[in-house]
């Protein structure tokens, strides 16, 4: 337990953290990777290049010496992190190396600011919310070990390569030991874990694209390359694309993730989908869901937003979705469509999603919204439903990389 001494001093350096906060994180993620080489393989670098994760670390430390009074109303972070923990096996003897490279980059950065005291205080602090961590993490394996059957990395074959667009790659994998699959949650992820030609190993999270309840896990990865040229090519995606083969082993962890369909009580309440590039992977998987346990009464709208034909993923599925479905409205809209686009009319308008568009496609006040995609469409999406007096809780969605809060 913090003392009452220790919560002053922590909540006294919020300030700082204010200022100094991504210096801090920087120079942690620094010094962790130099003196605990081990752990490099837990973290993206792509997301330390762009600054991201030491973004999103510097908010999650401030927050926490905001509410260091009452931790409680950082639940919905806490799980969100805890799901990602155990999605790439994160144990309790980790939690020392975070912490002992955090005291000491707080010590270096601050220099005589960093007193004693003032260590001390964001050591007790550290314990207590690494024990949260440990705690919830620990019941998320055993969850994991109910549901699915396992927990840690388990060996899975690429039974199966598709090409859902110019730049996804669609793999099927089974599990080498032939045992059947538990159906996911629509919207979760696993974790790959694969070595790399020259030894590496890597991991990295994918979300779920196939229906619930499929005997394969499926993910579709959009490659990741660099067009200007100031940073490496997606390390993992690129590899994906290029390496792996039918027949290939890699790992998995179970399926993990608070990001899930969770439809509305009333059984005609809408349910809208909007999905901007490979944003769709989730969503795609909700949508197989919420039409299989649809008696036919609830509407169900999805809006699909990709550049053109050539980047569209899961065009021929949601084609065959579209025709099976009556309660299912399927609208494309492309923002950059080429002149065979335009010829061959494959999209149902052009632009980028707009009042317009969902006053035509949504006619309930009540509908639940699930979106997911870039950053800035999610922004967009986001402040374009609250100017439509959509209530917060009706609005769900997820990021691709470290989290952040669309609200800000």
């Amino acid at each position: 337990m913090l003392t009452d001494s220790q919560k002053m001093i922590v909540k006294q350096t919020v300030p700082i953290l204010q200022a100094h906060g991504e210096t801090l994180t920087r120079h942690f993620y620094a010094r962790m990777f130099r003196v605990n080489p081990e752990v490099q393989a837990y973290f993206n670098p792509a997301h330390q290049r762009s600054g991201g994760q030491q973004r999103a670390l510097a908010g999650a430390i401030l927050a926490y010496a905001q509410h260091i009074d009452d931790p409680a109303v950082l639940s919905d972070a806490v799980e969100l992190i805890a799901q990602k923990h155990a999605s790439l096996s994160i144990k309790p003897e980790h939690y020392p190396i975070v912490g002992d490279n955090l005291l000491a980059s707080i010590r270096e950065v601050l220099g005589e600011a960093a007193t004693d005291e003032v260590i001390n205080a964001w050591a007790a602090a550290y314990r207590v919310l690494a024990d949260i961590f440990i705690t919830r993490e620990a019941q998320i394996y055993r969850d994991q070990q109910t549901q699915y059957g396992w927990q840690g990395f388990k060996p899975f074959l690429v039974d199966r390569r598709e090409q859902s667009s110019d730049n996804i790659t669609s793999l099927y994998l089974k599990p080498t030991d032939g045992k059947p699959l538990a159906a996911h949650k629509p919207g979760q992820y696993i974790s790959i874990r694969v070595a790399l030609k020259g030894g590496e190993t890597v991991m990295r999270n994918y979300s779920l694209s196939n229906p619930p309840g499929s005997n394969y896990y499926r993910i579709s990865v959009k490659r990741e390359s660099d067009a200007e040229g100031n940073a490496p090519d997606g390390v993992f995606s690129n590899y994906l694309h290029d390496h792996l083969r039918v027949g290939d082993r890699v790992e998995l962890s179970p399926p993990c993730g608070e990001f899930t369909l969770d439809r509305p009580d009333d059984p005609v309440n809408p349910l809208v989908f909007i999905a901007g590039g490979v944003g769709i992977t989730p969503l795609i998987s909700m949508l197989h869901e919420a039409l299989d346990q649809s008696d036919g009464s609830r509407p169900i709208v999805f809006i699909q937003a990709a550049l053109n034909s050539a980047v569209q993923a899961f065009a021929d599925e949601l084609d065959a979705l579209r025709k099976a479905y009556s309660n299912l409205r399927v609208h494309v809209r492309f923002s950059a469509p080429g002149d065979a686009d335009r010829m061959a009319n494959q999209h149902d308008s052009i632009g980028f999603v707009d009042d317009d568009l969902l006053d035509e496609m949504v006619t309930s006040p009540d509908a639940d919204y699930y979106f997911c995609g870039p950053t800035p469409m999610l922004t967009h999406i986001h402040a374009l439903l609250r100017r439509r007096n959509v209530p917060e809780d009706h609005l769900h969605y997820e990021f691709f990389g470290p989290n952040t809060t669309l609200a800000a």
